[in-house]
């Protein structure tokens, strides 16, 4: 197993595969969305998962998420998908519950490292309280793993990407940089060490800062993964008809994607995100390389919160003082839109 180098099996790695949003958009288009009332969240709605009301104490929170090795160790590439699957459930404010396999490998893997990407995902899942049920499997040169996930709401309590209002302080939960400092490691550019920071980074589920996020009035939430900071927020401000002023200043962005980026390794992904976003943003006088990462497709990456200004501080604290959120910033606010751009870095 230690011979075996599972990022160079595949062209992409982890959400820098994701078909870029502008693309994903044109994808959909045309395609006849049926009405349902408990359908609270669907497809249409650009929000992370979708949301159907079963009584009026319970919903079900659905997603599903997969890609291409992020790592070269199995163990942990199958947490980092896994983590990445369950996030979604987590910024919908719900709990997952149920989970099934997603998983493509070529026929000549050794059994110990299918074992092992399984067994990364299974921990995963049991940490987050979810119970794996089952699974598909399919042949493929290229291997690919992840889950459909299955969650519990409130549909009174659940939360979109699209709720944010003006006045509301944007809080994030993950240090920046991820999808650059990838594309660093594949290149064989990072050391170990902070590779092993990254990993780590990846791994770490959402469900501390969820939990926190619960007791507090959010308005809107949304995981910040494939189409980055700005790709991400723009959908949260276009969906909640707002725009968004960023403090580039207030977030934490990891010193060695900053560096590469400054050098000019940037993922594929991130052309994708500046293309599908930039003419909605005002970059202001911020460096481009700092601009790059925050189109940077973010693996696992944390909980963007637009939180009512009364409870921004208690909510920024309580997330500082749990040990299972990486980061906790105060990142911007949110205004009512005046036309034209969307999104103002300042």
């Amino acid at each position: 197993m230690e011979n075996v180098q599972l990022t160079k099996l595949a062209e992409c790695a982890g959400c820098g595969a994701k078909v870029g949003a502008g693309e994903l958009a044109r994808l959909l288009e045309g395609l006849k969305v049926h009405k349902d009332p408990n359908l609270l969240v669907g497809y249409d709605r650009s929000d992370d998962a979708s949301v159907y009301k079963i009584s009026e104490e319970l919903a079900l929170v659905q997603t599903v998420d997969f890609f291409p090795p992020i790592a070269d160790d199995p163990y942990t590439f199958g947490a980092i998908a896994a983590a990445n699957a369950l996030s979604d459930v987590y910024a919908m404010g719900g709990e997952p519950k149920l989970a099934l396999n997603v998983m493509a490998v070529p026929e000549d893997m050794p059994k110990e490292v299918v074992h092992a990407i399984l067994r990364g995902g299974y921990d995963k899942a049991y940490e987050a309280g979810a119970i794996i049920s089952g699974g598909h499997s399919i042949y493929d040169k290229e291997p690919k793993y992840g889950m459909a996930v299955t969650g519990f709401v409130r549909p009174d309590r659940m939360l979109t990407n699209s709720g944010a209002q003006p006045g509301d302080i944007l809080l994030y939960t993950k240090p920046i940089g991820i999808g650059v400092l990838t594309a660093g490691i594949k290149g064989e550019l990072v050391g170990v060490e902070v590779t092993r920071r990254a990993q780590n980074l990846m791994m770490t589920l959402n469900k501390a800062a969820r939990d926190q996020m619960v007791q507090y009035r959010v308005h809107a939430c949304t995981d910040i993964t494939g189409f980055g900071v700005l790709g991400h927020l723009l959908e949260m401000a276009q969906g909640s008809d707002a725009e968004i002023h960023l403090e580039v200043s207030g977030l934490e962005f990891i010193p060695e994607a900053l560096e590469l980026a400054r050098l000019g390794v940037l993922p594929a992904g991130l052309y994708r995100n500046r293309h599908f976003a930039q003419e909605w943003v005002e970059e202001g006088s911020v460096e481009l390389a700092v601009q790059d990462l925050l189109y940077d497709p973010q693996t696992s990456g944390g909980l963007m919160m637009a939180v009512h200004p009364e409870d921004a501080p208690a909510l920024l604290e309580a997330l500082r003082q749990d040990p299972g959120v990486p980061a906790a910033q105060k990142v911007g606010r949110v205004a009512p839109y005046g036309g034209g751009r969307r999104i103002f870095l300042e």
